[in-house]
């Protein structure tokens, strides 16, 4: 293209401090260095991660920062050593990498990766070294992407390729909380067919904790939620029960218990709150049952050691477990009908509208606002 190997002015919504809005700005994009790939993005929707760390972070640091990491593009160029990917790929840029070569990345077990920014670098929410800058001053790319602009600079590592047919604004829902919550129940937890789960919230990233739960062939699915506007649209990806814990005078973990003669056999905990990750926990069967720590939070958290020593399981999870070369595999489950992609978006904006589009997260007023970045 005619723009490789050149600084690229384009435009980006900037965090440039916390709890204030963003701000479109006019921003430079450097070339690809080595191992690297410039791509236009073209859609990218809004995840609570956002606002995690525009509001309610306990750590302030990582600004002035671009934001947005569930996107999806088209490679612009790439920098030297890259063999994989060519100008024209449709791809999903990821938070997470795969160098293929560390001890985490040969392990089927987990799909960390040593060179990852997460490792080092979780307070700033992102890694220090950045392609962006504007008004002469180095921008970061939230999570090592910054998806609200509409060039990003990642390196390979980070990069999923995806069908040539795949539509950028569906499956840039890949980018982030369809995989957490999905691989969260088929991975992480491993529901098996014929047992009953728990999903705790169901914001985007519960639905599709809900919809892996269904896949893998729970009988019962529990949908627990304040909000009970919301336990139509998990009817949709196929929870079977549904639960308000203001509507019971006591907890519910014992409504639970109560209702599955002792507890279920998984509990997913979508919100990132450390006491409803308690509740999840004391919700889970004695001897077997399995609880994921799905929501992201920087809060400590506690429980009783005699939950575990009763055989209960607690663990967590990053992306549901997926590797990045194993994201093009969802896109295709997409496009074949095994997973919904659709039925999470309720609002489409363009890139001026971003703070528009926080704010109905911010309320509770949407599951995914799919941003247009690019024209």
């Amino acid at each position: 293209m005619a723009t490789a190997g050149k600084v690229i002015k384009c435009r980006a919504a900037i965090a440039w401090e916390p709890n204030a809005p963003l701000v479109i700005e006019e921003i430079e994009v450097a070339p690809p260095q080595e191992g690297e790939i410039r791509i236009k993005i073209v859609a990218s929707s809004l995840c609570h991660t956002e606002l995690f760390h525009l509001f309610e972070a306990k750590n302030k640091k990582g600004f002035p920062t671009v934001l947005g990491h569930e996107g999806a593009g088209v490679v612009e160029s790439v920098g030297p050593g890259v063999t994989d990917f060519k100008p024209g790929d449709k791809v999903i840029p990821l938070s997470i990498a795969q160098c293929g070569e560390c001890r985490f990345c040969k392990n089927p077990k987990t799909n960390l990766c040593e060179r990852s920014w997460v490792n080092k670098y979780v307070d700033l929410m992102s890694h220090p070294t950045t392609r962006f800058t504007c008004r002469g001053q180095p921008i970061l790319q939230f999570t090592g992407t910054g998806t609200f602009s509409e060039y990003i600079v990642v390196n390979q590592i980070y990069v999923g390729k995806i069908h040539d047919d795949a539509p950028l604004d569906r499956v840039c829902l890949l980018g982030c909380g369809v995989p957490t919550g999905y691989g969260a129940a088929v991975n992480s937890a491993g529901v098996t067919p014929g047992s009953v789960c728990a999903v705790f919230g169901l914001g985007a990233v519960g639905l599709a904790a809900v919809m892996g739960c269904k896949n893998a062939g729970a009988s019962r699915i529990f949908a627990v939620d304040i909000n009970e506007q919301k336990f139509e649209k998990a009817k949709v990806f196929g929870a079977t029960d549904f639960l308000n814990p203001k509507a019971y005078n006591k907890p519910i973990a014992e409504v639970l218990t109560e209702m599955t003669n002792g507890g279920v056999d998984f509990s997913l905990e979508c919100v990132g709150n450390t006491e409803v990750s308690r509740s999840a926990l004391e919700s889970c069967v004695k001897g077997w049952g399995v609880s994921v720590l799905v929501g992201y939070t920087d809060t400590d958290f506690s429980a009783q050691p005699v939950q575990l020593m009763f055989g209960k399981t607690w663990k967590g999870t990053l992306l549901g477990g997926y590797k990045v070369k194993e994201i093009p595999k969802l896109v295709q489950d997409y496009m074949t009908g095994k997973i919904k992609l659709d039925e999470f978006i309720t609002h489409k904006m363009n890139l001026e509208e971003v703070n528009d589009a926080i704010n109905l997260m911010k309320n509770g007023q949407c599951i995914r606002c799919i941003l247009n970045i690019s024209k």
